[in-house]
């Protein structure tokens, strides 16, 4: 009932895949996580909307009439999901299109000011990804150097350097940024340094970790042996092993530093006005939240879109980049 089977060794020694490398091999398998390439479309339509979207409406971000102040969100066509320019105020519906005769329409409405808030949205928008991403790669850049560092000398540098580190933790966050905050004048590249300050300690203390697990392997030893350099064995041999995690790390960053500064902002230690970011626009919504719920609703959903979507296309990646989860 059973037949031979004949071996053909140059058969066998045939490689029945395709090549990849590892970044290849890593975006084939993100491909495949569905939530993450939602989450990476909606970052990118995010984000070219901050670039672009004032330009759509072809209004300035910070030209004030108070003629047309708290105008309800309008667009034709789309009457019936409730962009009609209606609110209710006693009990009743008001166009207060038709009562400020008003002819053009704004699609996320005007604030108490009168401002078109579709630009100072993604004004906003943009203010606070640029934030979060500059804060995000300061952590990154220090993080990875200091423990980098840390991790390849050992003994006594590795010791007082993480001693540092401890002292540095023990100290509440928000003290120290606020106190930094009080100290410059409030803005966008204070806000940044401020969160850069203790920022990079989770950065350095991964990259530590995943170094001391490296720096005895072979490849290292064989690098060493052959003379290179300290430098050139931590940025050429040890960090690009290591990049995997620190991108994913990076990506969770973002988020956080995006929120911290939406948080100082509501607080009123952030941005100051007339400056738009996610934070100072919610700041200004929420004390209309009963009579003009849009003007808080809107910004909270985009920065809620923010923070879900960077955070499912960070765990994408951070699957992506385990070979763990190779089939």
């Amino acid at each position: 009932m059973f037949a031979p089977v004949k071996m053909n060794e140059q058969l066998g020694e045939r490689i029945a895949g395709k090549s990849l490398n590892f970044w290849q091999d890593a975006w084939m398998r993100l491909k495949k996580n569905k939530a993450a390439i939602v989450s990476l479309s909606i970052i990118l339509l995010l984000v070219l909307l901050s670039l672009f979207g004032p330009m759509l409406s072809g209004r300035d971000a910070y030209e004030q009439n108070i003629s047309q102040a708290k105008l309800p969100p309008k667009v034709t066509g789309l009457e019936w999901a409730g962009f009609d320019g209606m609110a209710t105020l006693g009990g009743r519906d008001i166009d207060f299109y038709e009562q400020k005769s008003v002819e053009e329409n704004f699609w996320f409405g005007t604030d108490y000011l009168g401002r078109d808030l579709w630009s100072r949205i993604w004004e906003g928008t943009r203010i606070s990804l640029f934030i979060g991403l500059m804060a995000a790669i300061i952590d990154t850049v220090i993080g990875v150097a200091y423990g980098g560092i840390s991790a390849y000398f050992g003994g006594r540098t590795d010791n007082i350097m993480q001693r540092i580190v401890e002292i540095l933790t023990g100290v509440p966050n928000l003290i120290l940024i606020i106190l930094f905050i009080l100290i410059f004048d409030p803005g966008v590249f204070t806000i940044i340094l401020a969160m850069a300050i203790t920022g990079w300690i989770g950065m350095s203390r991964l990259v530590r970790g995943q170094i001391l697990k490296l720096k005895n392997q072979e490849f290292v030893l064989a690098a060493r042996t052959l003379g290179a350099s300290s430098t050139r064995l931590i940025f050429k041999h040890l960090i690009p092993n290591t990049l995997g995690a620190i991108i994913i790390t990076l990506m969770f960053t973002i988020p956080s530093a995006i929120f911290f500064e939406a948080f100082l902002s509501f607080i009123g230690i952030g941005l100051q006005p007339p400056q738009a970011s996610l934070g100072t626009l919610i700041n200004d919504g929420y004390k209309e939240l009963r009579t003009f719920p849009f003007l808080l609703v809107i910004p909270s959903v985009i920065i809620v879109l923010l923070m879900v979507s960077f955070n499912l296309l960070a765990d994408g990646l951070r699957d992506a980049f385990d070979p763990k989860m190779r089939k």
